[in-house]
């Protein structure tokens, strides 16, 4: 397993919710590349919290989407945004029981969408919350055009 690369890092106006290390408020997820599976295992904090000790569902729900784009990011090679997603709620995360794990993995792809299946597991290893997630994907040099996407490469795991 190795780090990705965050090559938005330092970038003007990168302010992004999901994984922007210098965002105070944000999530500053970190992932990782194992196989064909992005992964990141983060610590929840209180102030994500619902209810006392449980995991907002829209901050889980961040979480799916953050990793299925940057799992278009370093495994598809290119940028899109989301089309849809489907979160499925199974059991309370309780923020007592540790740090989380969530993975993406590709399901299906055609030439113009990636569908991905995400799960969040608790720090027992409880699946706690799953999505699929479609992204429309666009060409390559597209993503460098319009999203400011920095090639396949840029993500590239840290040694």
């Amino acid at each position: 397993m190795h780090e990705l690369r965050n090559p938005f890092k330092g970038r003007d106006g990168y302010r992004c919710f999901g994984c922007c290390p210098d965002n105070p408020l944000g999530l500053g997820m970190i992932f990782r590349l194992e196989g064909e599976q992005v992964l990141c295992d983060y610590e929840p904090k209180p102030e994500h919290a619902g209810f006392d000790n449980v995991l907002h569902g829209g901050i889980q729900a961040t979480m799916h989407d953050e990793i299925a784009s940057w799992f278009v990011f370093a495994v598809l090679g290119t940028a899109g945004f989301t089309k849809d997603m489907a979160v499925r709620y199974l059991s309370p995360v309780y923020l007592s029981k540790g740090k989380l794990r969530i993975i993406a993995r590709l399901v299906e792809k055609t030439e113009r969408d990636a569908l991905m299946r995400c799960e969040l597991y608790d720090g027992a290893g409880t699946l706690c919350s799953e999505a699929d997630v479609r992204y429309l994907t666009v060409p390559p040099h597209i993503a460098q055009r319009k999203f400011q996407y920095p090639g396949k490469d840029a993500f590239k795991p840290l040694s």
